[in-house]
């Protein structure tokens, strides 16, 4: 067989139905997509490539899925920490976006963002931000998979005046993106407190007309479900229920407070459930029973949530929490196992964004979405269990390459799409801009943060 890479790394975590690991095989790849995976001995015998390339004490993993992000607000990453909800968004959060967020600051912030999930081994992100537009281009531009969120709030921004303008130019952002090959789009409505109940109709008519996924925040605290039941007698997943909306194309956000029979419900419809552990701890929004979710057949992702509330975009560090988390929760140890939490990073982050079929395992066929990770490092050392180091102690510095759709974006841990030192000043213009106006100035609130007085982000 003749292809263009072939990669000889001591593990492979391919994520398949068996959850293997395999030890010393090859990885071929070519035109884009995985040809083959087999041995070591084998592929040297039966494939002629191109390019060879040694990887050991590395193994592969499929490209990592952030299921739920605002990428640009990584350019408000710190600069309001450790205060009560309302403070950090009243105060310091909805000033900051009311007057700075533009098309230039969602270039800039994404850039940021998409820098920083390259080299931490994520390939794909769902985001829900204004200007998606230009998300979806400046992902595209650097080779990264992306769902961008047409977003809709109710209330007035920069970005669009009403329901129906968000609705409307979002359909123009699908329409334009509707055959790329690596930048899609799904419906991103904030959440049933911040979107009245006709548009919120209208976006499930449209996503069965258009077969796209609506990405929304859901239950993410005990006061929204309050807040609900006392404005419509009903709780939000209640509410989504009845509007249709709880099914195989939902991605619900945070999920931190449901009860049994909402489990159930979630998975007799098929709907998925999107985890942002590090973000719920850090504005201490609830524990989302991840255990119970997938005993009863949820298919539970993961997302950072923003660079606001976490401060980071490092999937790799949502499995570890994500796993020890759900332990805590469930009380048993055996809750969430290293496997599960890399699948949940992975396999079932392609399923919640409904691309699957393209990514999310190592598997003959599907795209070559990739990421090497050293595990030669001291503390992912000595080595037992391949998959068990990569959750439980590997980090995202020790991501060295990163493969999407067969092109390489990061390599010897450093990225071939980007250009860091023009990111970098671009962050410290903004900050210095932000800093210094902050204090004392309002503004709206937008995608990333609270849409009503009364309610969540």
């Amino acid at each position: 067989m003749q292809a263009e890479l072939l990669i000889h790394a001591d593990w492979i975590l391919p994520v398949d139905t068996a959850d293997r690991t395999l030890a010393r095989h090859s990885l071929c790849i070519d035109r884009g997509r995985i040809r083959a995976l087999l041995p070591r001995a084998e592929a040297e015998q039966q494939i002629q490539a191109t390019q060879v390339l040694e990887l050991p004490d590395h193994a592969l993993i499929p490209g990592l899925i952030n299921a739920h992000t605002h990428a640009a607000m990584t350019l408000l990453r710190g600069l309001a920490d450790d205060l009560p909800l309302m403070t950090w968004l009243h105060e310091h959060i909805w000033p900051a976006e009311g007057r700075w967020v533009d098309t230039e600051f969602v270039a800039d912030g994404t850039r940021l963002a998409v820098l920083e999930m390259l080299r931490g081994g994520i390939t794909c992100f769902n985001d829900m931000y204004f200007y998606p537009e230009v998300t979806a281009r400046i992902a595209a531009a650097a080779g990264m998979r992306v769902l961008a969120g047409m977003i809709v709030v109710d209330l007035p921004t920069r970005y669009a005046q009403d329901a129906d303008e968000y609705l409307r130019r979002g359909l123009e952002l699908h329409e334009r993106y509707r055959q790329h090959p690596l930048a899609r789009t799904g419906f991103a409505p904030h959440s049933t407190y911040a979107v009245s109940e006709e548009p919120l109709a209208r976006i499930r008519t449209l996503s069965d007309e258009l077969e796209v996924q609506v990405h929304t925040h859901v239950h993410e605290t005990h006061d929204e479900v309050v807040q609900s039941l006392r404005a419509h007698g009903e709780r939000p997943l209640a509410r989504l229920d009845r509007l249709g909306l709880l099914g195989p194309r939902l991605i619900a956000v945070h999920m931190t407070q449901l009860e049994d029979a909402e489990i159930t419900r979630v998975a007799e419809t098929g709907a998925h459930v999107v985890h942002c552990p590090e973000s719920n701890l850090k504005l201490a929004s609830g524990f989302c029973r991840v255990a119970d979710l997938l005993d009863a057949g949820v298919n539970v992702a993961l997302g950072t949530d923003g660079a606001a509330s976490n401060n980071d975009l490092n999937l790799l560090a949502e499995m570890r929490t994500a796993a020890l988390l759900a332990k805590g929760v469930a009380g048993s140890a055996a809750a969430v196992p290293a496997e599960t939490a890399l699948r949940m990073a992975t396999l079932n982050g392609a399923k919640a964004l409904g691309i699957d079929d393209e990514t999310g395992s190592l598997e003959v066929g599907k795209a070559a979405d990739v990421v090497a990770v050293d595990l030669g490092n001291p503390h992912t050392q000595p080595l037992y269990h391949a998959c068990s180091q990569m959750v439980y102690a590997a980090s995202s510095n020790q991501v060295q390459q990163v493969w999407i759709a067969g092109q390489q974006v990061i390599r010897d841990g450093e990225p071939l799409t980007l250009e860091p030192d023009r990111i970098l000043a671009a962050a410290h213009r903004w900050r210095a801009r932000i800093a210094e106006s902050n204090a004392g100035s309002k503004g709206e609130p937008n995608a990333g943060s609270q849409a009503e007085p009364n309610a969540e982000r």
